[in-house]
This record gives C-alpha cells, sequence and structure tokens, in this order.
C-alpha cells in the first residue's frame, strides 16, 4: 500500500484518547484475531507465532495514527493532492472510485469487511450489496462533502473502530509473511524470514513491521514496481544484513535504503523526492521506539 503522511501545518487537530493493491480479494479476514481475555494471538503460516497484548496492539494502531495524520479525527477522511483515492481510518486506507483502479492496493473495502465481521454496524454510505466503491470521484468531490452528514457519520465511525483498525493491521502483517516467502528467490526465502523473526522479537520491531506494511505494502505486487525495483517489505527485508546485532536499527537502515532506492528510480514526473525527508524521518523513528 502507498501512503503519504496526509497531515498539514496550521491544521487545527482534534484528538481522541487512546481508549476510545493488485490482489484487491487477498482474504484479510483469514487472519482474524483469536480473542484470549486480552490477548491477540496470530498463528504465523511458516514458523513462531507473533503474540500482542491488547495495549500493545492499540498502541501500534495509535502510533501508524499519528505518523499518518497527527491523530486527528479531521485526517481519518483524507484525500491526498496529486492522488486518484481517498485515505481513510488510521492507516489511511486506500479506496478508489469505481471504475478507477490505481497501481497500489486498496485495502478500505477489506477493512470494512472486517469491522462488519464483528458485528458493528455499518454508516450508511457503507452499506449495499457487492463490492463497495468510493462514491467520490475526485478530490474537489471529495472536499465539498467534507461537511455533509455522510461525512460526519463516515468520520466517527472511524473513530469508534480505532481498536478494530490496529487489529486489522495486524492480522494484515501476519497475512504478509507467507505471500512475502512465495514472491522471494528460493534462495532468499530463509533469510526473509529469518529477519522477519528478528525483527518481530521486540515490540519495537513489532511495530516497525505493522507501520511498514501499512505504509508501503508488502513488496509482492508487480504494479508497485520502478526499474523493476519495489519498495515493499520484502525488499527492506531482503535488504537487512546478518551481521548487525540489533536487527530494529538494520530495519530501519534498510528501509532507509530501498526508499531512496525508490525515489532515484522514480519517474521525474512525480516529484517523489518531496515526500523523501518525511518517509525518512519515518522509518529512522523505529529504532527509537
Amino acid at each position: 500500500m502507498e501512503k503519504r503522511c496526509s497531515s498539514r501545518k496550521g491544521r487545527t487537530k482534534e484528538r481522541r484518547s487512546p481508549d476510545r493493491r493488485n490482489r484487491r480479494g487477498a482474504d484479510w479476514r483469514l487472519a482474524l484475531l483469536a480473542a484470549a481475555g486480552f490477548c491477540l494471538a496470530f498463528a504465523s503460516a511458516s514458523a513462531a507465532d507473533i503474540t500482542l497484548s491488547h495495549a500493545e496492539a492499540r498502541r501500534i494502531g495509535n502510533k501508524v495514527w499519528q505518523n499518518e495524520c497527527h491523530a486527528s479525527i479531521a485526517g481519518l477522511t483524507s484525500w491526498n493532492e496529486g492522488e486518484d483515492f481517498a485515505s481513510l481510518g488510521i492507516g489511511h486506507f486506500i479506496w478508489y472510485p469505481k471504475g478507477r483502479p490505481g497501481p497500489f492496493e486498496e485495502s478500505f473495502p477489506e477493512l470494512v469487511r472486517f469491522i462488519s465481521a464483528s458485528g458493528v454496524k455499518l454508516p450508511r454510505i457503507l452499506l449495499g450489496d457487492g463490492e463497495q466503491h468510493c462514491p467520490w470521484n475526485s478530490r474537489a468531490e471529495f472536499l465539498r462533502a467534507q461537511p455533509t452528514p455522510e461525512m460526519k457519520e463516515l468520520r466517527r465511525f472511524l473513530a469508534d473502530t480505532v481498536d478494530l483498525q490496529a487489529q486489522f493491521l495486524i492480522a494484515r502483517l501476519q497475512a504478509a509473511l507467507p505471500k512475502m516467502l512465495a514472491e522471494a528467490p528460493p534462495s532468499e526465502r530463509e533469510m526473509v524470514e529469518q529477519n522477519f523473526h528478528h525483527v518481530a522479537s521486540s515490540a519495537a520491531g513489532r511495530y516497525a513491521l505493522v507501520d511498514y506494511v501499512n505504509f508501503k505494502g508488502e513488496g509482492v505486487l508487480s504494479t508497485e514496481r520502478y526499474k523493476d525495483e519495489g519498495w515493499g517489505l520484502l525488499q527492506v527485508l531482503s535488504e537487512m544484513r546478518a551481521t548487525e546485532p540489533d536487527p530494529v536499527r538494520e530495519f530501519s537502515r534498510a528501509a532507509s535504503a530501498v526508499l531512496r532506492r525508490r525515489v532515484a528510480n522514480s519517474p521525474p514526473g512525480r516529484r517523489e523526492a518531496k515526500w523523501l525527508p518525511g518517509w525518512l524521518n519515518r522509518v529512522n523513528s523505529y529504532s527509537r521506539g
């Protein structure tokens, strides 16, 4: 999934307390959380389990929300300038208008199905039979709709389901490992899996993995490439050096290298260099916990 921070300087931020691309058919609901007391356990398809407490899942969700839009309620419904899709929820999950699919993985419809499966009532704009598409065809339409009752209801729904969105982020990470191993060259699969679990062995590492896969995707889609080079989690894990003693610090270094390579390979017309400082600041924060 492609992510940019959509925060704007000078915007008044309304906050809530902590308590309160293209394989779109990928079924993340198979990774629904199995709750045992206050624990959320995920069975890995290829190795050891990743287990997060409810509190850790919430902390990760709030950090991702902070990264995307400074944890503002207004930022839960965004459409970034120069993009062809809405970015919704704490992870700025992508939602394309009907008939206009893009190169990046669409995740908002899967999030809606995930939340609906938990029994939460959906807002009117998300009700209906079949696949739901973004009802706004452009950023201008989206911005004009900000004060409407439908948009306010959608924003309240997203603000009230922060915990479920955090669970969805973690479920996506758990589902990512088998997909990455299937895509990696056979000679690199063991290294990719080992690096994944080394990073996941600490709380800081689990946050880094969840945030990056939401931020830049798994790295398995052929559409998410410049000059045949990807920039997702798979590419970062492949870039890591096994000799480094601190896996989270090494993950940050590898992510920075992958993102710099992406910008160097990007089409000049996309002007991606303007985003690089923010991207690097985000991934460098992983080693700070």
